[in-house]
């Protein structure tokens, strides 16, 4: 694998998770266009944001620890196709990146050594 391949392969989930937990997070601020109180508002935009501090904690670990990555992403995808009934684009825009992210993280994992004198 070439040099610039591999630092793509480390980076790329990465970036994209950070990508995708910012879309995400967009997603919380649902709550504000209900006409709720200061507190029950905060409450709700704190609430809606649990996928997001998972998310932030899983690359914490998944920076060291790609299979953790690969692990929560893989998981979440299947959650959310089989947890939640809609319109089946809404499993591409959901499920769809986390389990790109998933096959990055498993093959940065699988590639490690090689990535590792990349740096």
């Amino acid at each position: 694998m070439k040099e610039a391949g591999k630092k793509i392969l480390f980076w790329s989930p990465r970036i994209l998770t950070i990508l995708f937990i910012g879309i995400i997070s967009l997603f919380a601020l649902d709550v504000f266009d209900e006409e709720l109180g200061f507190w029950q508002a905060l409450s709700g935009f704190l609430i809606h944001l649990i996928p997001t501090y998972i998310l932030i904690v899983t690359l914490v670990f998944a920076w060291r620890w790609e299979w953790v990555g690969t692990i929560v992403c893989t998981g979440f995808a299947l959650f959310y196709i089989f947890s939640y009934r809609g319109h089946w684009s809404s499993y591409f825009v959901i499920s769809g990146p986390l389990l790109i992210i998933a096959v990055l993280f498993i093959l940065g994992w699988l590639k490690r050594k090689e990535i590792k004198t990349a740096q």
